[in-house]
């Protein structure tokens, strides 16, 4: 795992190049440790991998040597990470190329947004290897509704990266995919960070629950929002 801090902005990538980022438990527990290292000086979490590609998915040599009780620890572990990206108080990015499979694809719609090279493919093969996608391949549905949640687990086929875009998995295509997700984040710099962390609550809070609770609970983080002096500001604006 690799993690570097500039400014505001930490990168976390995946480093195991030599076997296309696939995760393994020691991966999926160096990326959990890695975003631990996300402290109040950070604004912006941008989270990539090393060499040829995004993420492989899971590794299957790991996979062929698990039984219920291992594959039971296994799955939670990439549930811990992915969970970990949708928990932290700041805007992760996901610079995406190459390859974006199965555990892999699932970690990326764990951030809260995503920037594709153009030439990525996306896929979610596991029935193909006996096993259904679970875990947070659930916020699937959520990005890009049932039907093509459903083609895309049920056939195991890849798509590319702009018919992602179209169906709105990813929300940026590019030639130069830094250049992109640098545009990305001067935007995201620009904002509050306390405003910024209270609306990645409240876009969690739209998806899970009923609208009247959604609505309740963006009345309250608009009224504490006028607790911080940079708020009050805006009355001005």
């Amino acid at each position: 795992m690799e993690f570097q801090r500039d400014g505001g902005i930490a990168r976390i990538f995946l480093n195991r190049p030599q076997k296309v980022n696939a995760l393994d438990s020691a991966l999926l527990d160096a990326l959990a440790d890695a975003l631990r290292q996300v402290d109040q000086a950070v604004r912006v979490v941008v989270l990539g991998g090393r060499g040829n590609a995004f993420c492989a998915g899971a590794d299957v040599n790991e996979l062929r040597t698990l039984n219920p009780q291992t594959a039971r620890e296994f799955i939670g572990r990439v549930h811990v990470a992915c969970d970990a990206v949708r928990k932290l108080a700041v805007p992760v990015v996901a610079r995406l190329h190459g390859a974006v499979i199965g555990a892999g694809l699932e970690l990326a719609a764990a951030c809260d947004l995503r920037v594709a090279a153009r030439g990525t493919r996306f896929a979610m093969p596991e029935v193909r290897l006996g096993i259904p996608s679970v875990v947070e391949a659930a916020l699937l549905p959520r990005l890009i509704g049932s039907g093509r949640t459903a083609w895309l687990v049920l056939t195991g086929e890849a798509i590319d990266a702009e018919r992602a875009q179209q169906w709105g998995l990813v929300e940026s295509v590019a030639d130069d995919v830094d250049r992109a997700v640098s545009q990305v984040t001067d935007s995201l710099l620009a904002g509050d960070r306390a405003a910024l962390s209270a609306q990645k609550e409240l876009l969690q809070a739209w998806e899970e629950q009923p609208l009247a609770a959604s609505v309740a609970a963006s009345i309250e983080r608009f009224a504490q929002a006028y607790t911080i002096p940079r708020a009050k500001a805006a009355k001005e604006y």
